[in-house]
């Protein structure tokens, strides 16, 4: 399956969905997880990832975890930030099925996520 490249977008898109890499960690997180409805994906434009299961308020129902793709530590700069907000290049949550309502998913995103303008 060929996914579309997204450019350097700051928004929040629909059409965004886990990649393979990241398939494994959100079920793992998930498993360890028995509260969570969906798990926030936060890619950095270093190329590290932050992940955490939320449920059905918006609330955390994991720790963060940050991790690197085929690497045994995360890059120095998010030793240092504990990669910042700044440094956000995609960001999605990926919800376990069944999913809840539109206006749920939109009030969890905007508490998990929040909502920025991309001007």
């Amino acid at each position: 399956m060929k996914e579309k490249k997204q450019g350097k977008q700051q928004k929040v898109s629909p059409k965004l969905s886990a990649q393979k890499s990241e398939e494994a960690m959100i079920a793992g997180i998930i498993e360890g997880s028995p509260d969570g409805i969906g798990v926030a994906v936060i890619r950095l434009e270093c190329g590290c990832r932050k992940m955490a299961a939320v449920d059905k308020n918006g609330d955390p129902a994991s720790k963060v975890i940050i991790y690197r793709d085929q690497a045994e530590s995360i890059c120095d700069q998010c030793k240092a930030d504990n990669g910042a907000y700044s440094r956000v290049k995609e960001e999605f949550i990926h919800w376990v099925e069944p999913t809840p309502d539109e206006a749920t998913k939109q009030m969890i995103t905007g508490k998990v996520l929040g909502t920025r303008s991309t001007h």
